[in-house]
């Protein structure tokens, strides 16, 4: 797997502003922001529901990612989906850092790896 996710207990919006809020208590700021629903609408006129892409950055652990490797910002930021379900319901969805920076064989990225995972998987406990 790629990803790990959890179901929200509130709104979209709530969603949205906690999860901000969780990722800043592990030193992670956003980014980007890509609102997928927004742009599925303008480009193609497809209305779909409430789904935004964040992209979360912890300064220190990217500078290290880079140090280690410099192609990695290809696989860089950690991105954080929040979308609504068919039934309302709200999902946050996360990449899983292990199994993307595992695509390197660089040293010292697997311990980093693990190291963002277990901040991301606090953030989804924290919701």
């Amino acid at each position: 797997m790629y990803s790990f996710s959890t179901k929200f207990a509130g709104s979209f919006d709530e969603a949205l502003k906690r999860v901000t809020e969780a990722l800043k208590a592990e030193g992670f700021g956003i980014i980007t922001e890509i609102d997928i629903r927004e742009t599925m609408k303008k480009k193609l006129g497809i209305e779909k529901r409430p789904y935004k892409i964040l992209g979360a950055c912890n300064p220190g652990l990217a500078n290290q990612a880079l140090e280690a490797d410099p192609d990695i910002g290809l696989l860089l930021p950690c991105n954080v989906v929040v979308r609504e379900e068919a039934d309302g319901s709200v999902t946050v969805a996360f990449m899983d850092p292990v199994a993307v920076l595992n695509l390197t064989r660089a040293e010292g990225v697997e311990a980093l790896a693990e190291e963002v995972r277990s901040r991301l998987e606090r953030v989804r406990d924290a919701l």
